[in-house]
């Protein structure tokens, strides 16, 4: 399927699934990068760029921010042909990319991903954002697969309250059954790619196997039509910052 195909289905549900998004010699050369990076530069990284659901323990490392501005090669993975044409024809605009980002959830670390909306983060209007998901592991229901709940794109941000998880801040306060009966699973093969809405609602569980992590690599492109709503993003900051100290995060 063509890039520009996609663009209905992510119109309509928020979210498309794009199986086998790189060819095997560029998903290798990210994965050896990502091996590299989380060897040699992650212990040269400040708080802010690593989180670890408990420090002392490197094999718990969760989650890695503002890749690029600790690292030549992902400073410069933003200007990769395939992830920006995929991302101009599901914006219709153009966009520039955040810093690459990297998510897992190790092996019977029990924590799970809250329902959030991105763009409670982000504070954009109008949302015309988008998250890129490469699936590095198998995903499926034991790992902690993602789940949508397909067309909340379109309905506006859900009201959202502090959470005790480590890197979510912030979660939607009213969700319930009704939102859960509505949920798809996303189940991806190592190299298949998601793409969400901003607005998309979305969660993932904990992962319950004893051996298998579910890590995953991620680029956000902002429509260059967003403008921040300053004042929201004030008050998600500080709440975010109430939330660090409560939880005493580790980084």
């Amino acid at each position: 399927m063509r890039d520009i195909q996609y663009r209905k289905q992510y119109d309509k549900d928020g979210y498309v699934v794009v199986p086998d998004f790189l060819s095997a010699e560029d998903f290798a050369e990210l994965n050896h990068n990502l091996d590299r990076y989380i060897c040699d530069v992650v212990p040269t990284v400040p708080d802010r760029g690593a989180f670890y659901q408990d420090k002392s323990r490197p094999e718990t490392l969760k989650q890695l921010q503002h890749m690029g501005e600790y690292d030549p090669y992902f400073g410069r993975y933003v200007e990769h042909p395939r992830w920006n044409a995929l991302a101009r024809a599901l914006l219709g605009e153009q966009f520039f990319f955040k810093d690459p980002q990297w998510f897992n959830k190790p092996p019977l670390i029990l924590h799970i991903t809250p329902p959030h909306q991105d763009n409670f983060y982000f504070c954009l209007r109008p949302p015309n954002v988008l998250t890129m998901w490469l699936a590095l592991d198998h995903v499926n229901e034991e790992t902690g697969c993602l789940r949508y709940v397909p067309g909340s794109h379109s309905c506006g941000l859900r009201p959202h309250n502090r959470t005790e998880v480590v890197g979510f801040s912030q979660g939607i306060s009213d969700y319930g059954p009704e939102d859960e009966a509505a949920e798809v699973l996303i189940q991806l093969q190592p190299g298949d790619l998601v793409c969400h809405h901003g607005e998309l609602i979305h969660r993932a569980d904990a992962n319950r196997s004893p051996t298998l992590s579910r890590r995953a690599f991620a680029l956000v492109a902002e429509g260059i039509s967003c403008q921040r709503d300053e004042e929201a993003f004030q008050v998600y900051q500080a709440s975010a910052s109430v939330q660090h100290v409560n939880v005493g995060l580790k980084m």
